[in-house]
């Protein structure tokens, strides 16, 4: 009867010190993932959460950049990390078009990792330097069939060089692409007039516009943006049909504790909410988005398939 007692103890005290750790986590900083350099979509996204879920969690939140391979050598890396719960992945469209687009990837954007939270979607915007003559999308269809016209993107596969070859397919128009490695540096040589066309992500491009050093041309979705209301869509500037909305959101390596995601999920969705991120966001052109890892998950996969079928109509597949 003892020897059950002292069992019985232990084995309290055993599940009081797993419900305890349970509920400390996170007890260690957290880092996020990001694919770009500093200054790019994807990063800003990265640090306007990290900043809220430092102060939500108790824990530092890292921003730790590793660009590379169109953002997938740092989801390589966030592959092969502990799934304990101290690693998240900042993704984008960019690693659903990556799937279809490279024929050798030594991580599954669906099989290595649990999904978390989508953050946000926006739009792009077509984009010239300041000093250019042109001034609409009309100019430039013009122009492009007159002489050979460049436009920059992040990287080959990225969400800019997707809606550069969008908006080819639909105007009937040549440009060549020149990929950077990130929308940092592609809006730094659009600026500079060293590319004469950019499509960029609305976290980098909207604080340019308002500035002067960009001009917009339009904007990729449907609809008009509340941050740049004058601005019209690709689809109004008479390309008919186009429209292309990014989204940014997070994930996890597969086999992280649900009560890691749980908490992280429910964190992020709460800062999301806050008029202070909303209101960076809007100022960005971009809308809050949240909800269940579950309902991100199933996003993943649908946008997976959509741009399969961009990919293999543009023969943009790489080795």
């Amino acid at each position: 009867m003892k020897s059950v007692v002292i069992g019985m103890v232990a084995l309290a005290a055993a599940l009081s010190t797993g419900g305890a750790a349970a509920q400390a986590y996170p007890t260690k900083p957290i880092r996020f993932l990001v694919g770009f350099p500093p200054g790019g979509g994807t990063d800003i996204m990265a640090r306007t959460v990290a900043l809220k879920l430092t102060e939500s969690v108790g824990q530092q939140v890292i921003v730790d950049n590793r660009p590379g391979a169109n953002a997938n050598l740092a989801a390589s890396i966030a592959s092969r990390a502990s799934a304990d719960g101290y690693t998240v992945l900042m993704i984008s469209l960019s690693h659903a078009v990556s799937k279809p687009l490279y024929k050798k990837l030594d991580y599954d954007l669906v099989r290595d990792f649990t999904p978390l939270i989508q953050i946000s979607s926006v739009p792009m915007f077509m984009v010239v330097p300041p000093s250019s003559p042109v001034k609409t999308v009309a100019d430039l269809l013009a122009l492009a069939k007159t002489k050979p016209v460049n436009y920059a993107s992040a990287g080959d596969g990225s969400p800019e060089h997707i809606a550069a070859e969008l908006f080819k397919g639909l105007a009937r128009v040549d440009m060549t692409h020149v990929p950077y490695k990130g929308g940092g540096p592609s809006a730094v040589a659009l600026i500079s007039g060293e590319i004469q066309v950019g499509f960029n992500t609305s976290p980098v491009a909207v604080p340019h516009i308002k500035s002067g050093k960009m001009r917009a041309l339009a904007v990729t979705s449907a609809k008009r943006n509340p941050a740049l209301p004058d601005v019209p869509s690709v689809a109004e500037a008479g390309v008919a049909g186009y429209d292309m909305i990014l989204w940014y959101g997070a994930v996890m390596p597969a086999g992280t504790p649900a009560a890691a995601v749980g908490r992280l999920n429910s964190d992020i969705n709460q800062s999301l909410k806050l008029p202070d991120v909303q209101q960076r966001l809007a100022a960005l052109g971009a809308d809050a988005a949240g909800g269940s890892p579950a309902d991100f998950g199933t996003y993943i996969k649908s946008e997976i398939v959509k741009y399969t079928k961009v990919v293999r109509d543009g023969r943009l597949q790489q080795q």
